[in-house]
């Protein structure tokens, strides 16, 4: 029995968090929109605000574990509603909602928690939704070299939800199809089917 093979992922090197700077900042910050820190209750959210950012900026590495597709599985394999959790880049407001994750397999098959892993990494950071929709399937397709790549993410953004044009309850979908699930429809189409998305 062949063993799995793991490629290392790290986040980027070292960007120098200062978390006693980021207190100082949001403090400043808060003061200057008038919200005085001085109630008890308060008097700890500069610091909470700072390790509140820092988590939401730093993703865990992870192992991309790969196997010997042995059986030659040639059908897609579909993650779906994989939680995205991640903060807009224009406002540094929160935007949340899931991501259907698909691949047909070449030569190797990825361990089914990567997936999952695969999205976290690129949404902790300021993002846009577009953006990171890429960046997922253009990993998957640079380091597994599958058929096709498809990923699909739906989420909704607090900067439009309560802010702005208050659109509660809109959500935004964003789509990136590769290889075969771009090139030939019926694949395609069977993709979206699974995702519950209608194309």
């Amino acid at each position: 029995m062949r063993a799995a093979t793991g490629l290392r992922v790290v986040h980027e090197p070292d960007t120098g968090v200062d978390l006693a700077a980021a207190e100082n900042a949001a403090a400043a910050f808060l003061h200057a929109l008038g919200v005085s820190t001085d109630s008890e209750s308060l008097r700890g959210t500069p610091g909470r605000m700072a390790r509140a950012y820092a988590e939401l900026f730093s993703p865990r590495p992870f192992d991309l574990t790969t196997f010997p597709n042995d059986e030659g599985y040639d059908e897609l394999v579909l993650a779906r509603s994989i939680p995205v959790r991640s903060v807009c880049e224009h406002h540094l407001l929160p935007f949340v909602g899931t991501a259907h994750v698909g691949y047909l397999p070449g030569e190797r098959i990825l361990g089914l928690s990567k997936l999952a892993r695969i999205v976290e990494y690129f949404a902790c950071r300021p993002q846009v939704q577009e953006r990171l929709t890429k960046q997922v399937a253009d990993w998957l397709n640079d380091h597994l070299h599958p058929r096709g790549v498809g990923v699909v993410i739906e989420a909704e953004h607090t900067c439009m939800t309560l802010r702005g044009v208050l659109a509660g309850g809109s959500t935004t979908v964003t789509s990136t199809l590769l290889g075969s699930l771009r090139d030939d429809a019926r694949s395609r189409q069977e993709f979206f089917a699974l995702s519950g998305v209608h194309a």
